[in-house]
């Protein structure tokens, strides 16, 4: 089995040693994205509905650069510094699939990376 990293400047740059994504045996693993804005090193965490939006905005970049798009996804996971967000996050994440959602879990964490307040990480049916 091969596997072939995955990589645009249309996503934040990882913030450590890992790939955006990940194509491997029909599958794109997708790394957590944070409301890091591409191309600079500041976060659009004004509201947590703006950060779920910049979150699922870089999630779709790397999607759109293995040619995929959110149909192709059948698991996410949502860390959330606090639960009681889930409501705001779970709304603005919901208007990126139209309907056979992937399967999930939300689990809330004491910190995230550059204590942002949601990650999202997802994995994708791709073809080889």
């Amino acid at each position: 089995m091969s596997k072939k990293i995955v990589t645009t400047t249309k996503a934040p740059e990882p913030i450590g040693p890992y790939s955006q994504a990940v194509k491997a045996g029909g599958f794109l693993f997708l790394s957590g994205q944070v409301a890091l804005i591409p191309g600079t090193s500041q976060l659009n965490t004004a509201t947590i509905t703006d950060e779920t939006r910049q979150v699922m905005e870089n999630l779709k970049a790397v999607l759109a650069e293995a040619g995929l798009n959110f149909s192709h996804v059948i698991k996410t996971t949502i860390f959330l510094k606090e639960m009681s967000s889930f409501g705001e996050v779970n709304t603005e994440y919901g208007k990126y699939f139209d309907k056979d959602f992937p399967a999930r879990e939300t689990v809330a964490v004491k910190t995230l990376p550059k204590d942002v307040n949601v990650e999202i990480s997802m994995i994708a049916i791709a073809t080889e």
